[in-house]
């Protein structure tokens, strides 16, 4: 790596060093206590994951040039100077063990965010030319294709082509003027087309006005999970562009974790000026509609069911109860997890993990901990409200040889709806 390249990374940090980043360093006491909310430390208890060390890198530029004790240390060469080779060392920690999942945020006793710390760690790594080369090519193609999976919009088309066909249903595409605009990640596309058909079917039934663009129907944000502000923005942008072209009221982020977080919380900072339309998570929508009584669902699942908080939805999204109230709409038998709602713990692939290949073994470890969170329940099935949660759960089962079915949240209420005779 060449010096300008790691002048570029240390420029980098020093830009991140905001206050807050400033305040949470000074306050952080080395309690440890959030290394027992990370499952990365919990499955491995190895110390190296606990999520403050993992910031050392950062720690260290802020010591050295924004502390007197720091400058002190450092001119006396006391402390080491933040160089490539260490960079390169922590590179791993901070994109392999990192979900940007906040469990820890939530346990810190004078409450550091250290998700938001990880989140502008990464963006002085990928300044200096460190990161995975799975969320390199994923961020390539999401910016020169428009999604991380290289999904064009033919493909959506060939499933609405489909979907149309088996249900008799019409699926807008660029319809000026509707109220809302659905969102998809190339998951729920290639993977679960059958969440498309459930909006279809619910959206009729509630007499939703609905489109997708096709200019800009991914949700998934890899400039949030690889930590470029730069590729973050312009994939808002083009979300943002055609929801203003189309003249839409709202937004409908799917059931895709850091898609919601990245086009509602993180959107409007990064393009510089507040939306022209309301964001509104997939199931924030679903709760709207049932607790007016337009959606109308017949029948009760009787087995014995548990649902999985994705992060971004339910502890940064603060979109806790309405799983909950669907799922008591059409299940007689939900059981929530000991851990659930904001504390509960992650599925281990948030992040940019999931496509980061050289991860996948500490992954498939640190999944023991959401397995020992379902032999407690021994439940029957599995509801979720992320598409990416939704693999990284089935991968994770079949690894760890349990036959336990995933299935969607939207989907598994459609399955309900009560159909016009």
């Amino acid at each position: 790596m060449s010096g300008a390249t790691l002048d570029r990374g240390l420029n980098t940090f020093r830009e991140q060093m905001d206050a807050p980043t400033a305040s949470f360093f000074s306050s952080c006491v080395n309690c440890g206590m959030c290394a027992e909310a990370c499952l990365f430390y919990t499955e491995t208890v190895d110390p190296k994951y606990t999520p403050i060390n993992k910031l050392e890198p950062m720690r260290r530029v802020w010591e050295q040039e924004y502390t007197l004790w720091g400058r002190l240390k450092a001119a006396l060469g006391l402390t080491k100077p933040v160089t490539d080779e260490l960079l390169e060392e922590w590179e791993t920690l901070i994109y392999d063990a990192c979900t940007l999942c906040g469990r820890c945020s939530m346990v810190c006793p004078v409450g550091n965010d250290i998700s938001y710390m990880i989140r502008k760690a990464r963006e002085s790594f990928v300044a200096a030319g460190y990161a995975p080369e799975g969320m390199k090519a994923a961020s390539r193609r999401a910016v020169t294709i428009g999604s991380p999976m290289g999904v064009k919009y033919p493909a959506l088309a060939a499933q609405i082509k489909h979907i149309e066909a088996d249900t008799g249903l019409t699926i807008p595409v660029d319809v000026e003027g509707a109220d809302y605009m659905a969102l998809l990640s190339s998951m729920e596309i290639m993977n679960f087309p059958e969440y498309i058909e459930a909006l279809a079917r619910i959206f009729n039934q509630a007499g939703v006005t609905w489109t997708i663009a096709s200019e800009a129907f991914e949700a998934t944000n890899s400039g949030i999970q690889i930590g470029s502000s730069d590729i973050a923005r312009e994939l808002v942008s083009r979300v943002v562009n055609a929801a203003e072209k189309l003249k839409v009221k709202n937004v409908i982020s799917p059931e895709c974790g850091h898609a919601y977080f990245a086009v509602r919380w993180e959107g409007p900072n990064l393009i510089g000026r507040p939306y022209q339309f309301k964001v509104v998570h997939i199931l924030e929508l679903l709760e709207e509609l049932r607790a007016s009584g337009r959606i109308k669902t017949e029948g009760m699942d009787d087995t014995r069911l548990t649902f999985h908080d994705p992060c971004q939805i339910v502890r940064k999204g603060g979109v806790l109860e309405p799983p909950r109230n669907l799922l008591k709409q059409v299940a007689s038998n939900f059981v929530d997890m000991a851990d659930a709602r904001e504390m509960n713990w992650c599925c281990g692939g948030g992040g940019g993990v999931s496509a980061n290949e050289r991860a996948d073994e500490l992954r498939i470890k640190v999944f023991a901990r959401k397995k020992s969170q379902l032999d407690e329940l021994n439940v029957d099935t599995l509801v979720t409200a992320c598409a990416n949660c939704r693999l990284i759960l089935e991968e994770g089962l079949e690894e760890y040889h349990v036959e336990l079915p995933v299935v969607g949240l939207t989907e598994m209420l459609a399955e309900h709806l009560v159909e016009d005779k």
